[in-house]
């Protein structure tokens, strides 16, 4: 491994890794990415045209703005509308369309939002401003879901009661297994995230590997990371092979973070949650345990939302499943565009129709 990011960024370390791939690629398979990260990656260094026709490579369910739902959009929104109610949020999620309008609109109607950086900005604004009440709106995977149920130990163990948690955050497994059954997707390998895989470790593939047959390769998100990745899923494929391999060993473990995991799931319970694209996938999702309902927005606040409504024209859910591309869409780059985005997917900053849109294809 090296020591520095310059190393793993270097030009002819990535064209003979380029090389080696459409040397050692004769058979045509198709590599999801699965996280937003590797996505942006992949699009800002040309990756997708260094190594190949053989070798297509689609983007999967890693973006956690993009994966919120509609109706947990609205229920965001509908949160921002209450009196002495303050939605906190990160900044991308306050352009995410909502049925009738963005949580952004509603701040511009002098509606209570706030961008923050962090769960802990959440917990200082609800102890200086103990009139109001701040709901922080958690989004994520097993990446952020640590730091949110830690915040919210916290806050009870201070006893903060002007603070609560809107628990959106999802888990990997169960959706990756809903990709890689869908037989409109026909996915051959993944590129597994590396950032959700720092804390879960590489075991939660495992069952990809052995019960659906397919190769998994957790990576980084430098250049070389990526087409390393790319290369040895390639090997396997051209020697009939399937493995789980873990080409990002500088940051991942086996094992993953092992306090992290015991913090998340101290606080959440694993429950069913609705993706967008995919509706309700089982045990999909974190539910905040009953010892600390009274720091969950959903149990504190009564919230009807009604029938939520997509974006005519807009595909992003399709584009999550694997099945389509930004090129596909109507609406991309012509109504949809990221000063006037019509979807989850060209909001976010790690959104495939943004990487498309301003890396080109």
């Amino acid at each position: 491994m090296f020591k520095f990011v310059d190393e793993y960024r270097d030009k002819d370390l990535c064209r003979r890794l380029a090389e080696g791939i459409i040397g050692i690629s004769k058979k045509p398979f198709t590599i999801m990415e699965v996280c937003g990260g590797h996505t942006m990656s992949i699009r800002k260094n040309g990756i997708h045209k260094l190594i190949g026709s053989n070798i297509k490579l689609v983007s999967g369910p890693g973006c956690p703005v993009c994966v919120t739902s509609q109706k947990d959009i609205d229920k965001a929104i509908a949160l921002a509308r209450l009196n002495n109610v303050v939605v906190c949020t990160f900044g991308d999620m306050v352009d995410v369309p909502g049925t009738s309008v963005t949580l952004a609109e509603v701040k511009a109607e002098k509606g209570n939002v706030r961008v923050v950086y962090s769960v802990q900005d959440v917990l200082s604004f609800a102890k200086n401003e103990p009139d109001k009440h701040f709901v922080f709106i958690g989004i994520g995977f097993e990446t952020t879901a640590p730091t949110i149920a830690a915040a919210i130990m916290q806050a009870k163990a201070e006893k903060i009661k002007n603070f609560s948690v809107l628990a959106l955050n999802k888990t990997m497994p169960a959706a990756l297994k809903a990709v890689l059954e869908d037989k409109d997707a026909k996915i051959n390998a993944l590129i597994s995230p590396g950032h959700v895989s720092t804390i879960t470790g590489t075991g939660i593939y495992k069952f990809i590997v052995d019960d659906l047959r397919i190769s998994c390769c957790v990576a980084g998100f430098e250049p070389a990371d990526i087409l390393r990745a790319i290369y040895l899923l390639a090997e396997l494929r051209e020697n009939n092979k399937v493995s789980l391999i873990n080409a990002y060993e500088r940051a991942v473990k086996e094992n993953g973070n092992e306090k992290a995991k015991y913090i998340m799931y101290e606080v959440f319970d694993s429950a069913d949650a609705e993706w967008r694209g995919f509706g309700v996938i089982p045990a999909s999702g974190l539910r905040i345990r009953k010892e600390f309902a009274d720091l969950d927005a959903e149990k504190i606040f009564k919230i009807d939302v009604g029938a939520s409504k997509e974006i005519k024209g807009c595909i992003c859910g399709d584009i999550l499943r694997g099945i389509k591309e930004p090129k596909n869409c109507k609406l991309f780059g012509q109504k949809c565009t990221p000063m006037k985005p019509q979807g989850a997917c060209m909001v976010s900053s790690e959104g495939t129709c943004a990487a498309w849109y301003k890396y080109g294809e």
